[in-house]
């Protein structure tokens, strides 16, 4: 898997690599539609990019996509069939409290990955503690995951250019567009959701008035 599938601008793209690019494209764009089966592709992503990470001792990516993994299977049982109808929203209070929280923990991890060993531990150690804050709101059913995931695929493809996993830094890049469509369809999807219940409450009242 870590033979040389094909070479673009120099940089050698592993099958390892392309696989999990693709598996990992296909679960956010399914995801970005409120799909449940975005969590199997998801799982997948969460082996195949784990194993990549290992290999360039990126231990916080690496981490991370264990964390992916548990998070797909509580994906897959909490979106239940229909997946994500209609987003939730955090108040600005709480949202307030959770991007500290995200900062603190970031600050945290970072020395504990450098004493580990990792590689580019805090650009490493923001894309740890963002992902999974992100993927646990996106679990939940909550607009903010986008955001969240917009700002970690900014620092993503610029701190894996960095490691000269270029192929994976334009898959952040994907990712940022993709992130940001998401971003946009889950707040339609909310809109349009709360057209309906003030529909079915204009309903009920004309019923029972």
């Amino acid at each position: 898997m870590m033979g040389t599938f094909f070479t673009a601008w120099d940089y050698p793209v592993t099958y390892l690599e392309f696989a999990a690019v693709v598996v990992s494209l296909v679960a956010i764009v399914l995801a970005a539609l409120g799909k449940r089966i975005a969590w199997p592709f998801y799982f997948l992503s969460g082996v195949l990019y784990g194993w990549l990470f290992v290999e360039f001792d990126l231990l916080g990516s690496a981490i991370l996509r264990l964390v992916s993994m548990a998070a797909a299977v509580w994906g897959w049982f909490g979106w239940g069939a229909g997946g994500v109808r209609e987003p939730k929203r955090l108040s600005l209070r709480v949202s307030s409290i959770g991007l500290t929280g995200v900062v603190i923990t970031w600050l945290i991890v970072t020395p504990l990955l450098s004493a580990m060993g990792a590689a580019a531990t805090l650009l490493d150690g923001f894309v740890l503690v963002g992902s999974v804050a992100a993927q646990l709101l996106m679990v939940k059913g909550y607009v903010e995951a986008w955001p969240m995931w917009t700002i970690v695929n900014v620092v993503g493809t610029y701190h894996y250019a960095n490691q000269q996993l270029y192929f994976t830094s334009l898959f952040y890049f994907v990712l940022l567009c993709l992130a940001v469509w998401g971003w946009w369809n889950w707040l339609r999807k909310g809109a349009e959701g709360q057209v309906d219940s003030d529909a079915k409450s204009v309903s009920a009242t004309g019923q029972y008035s």
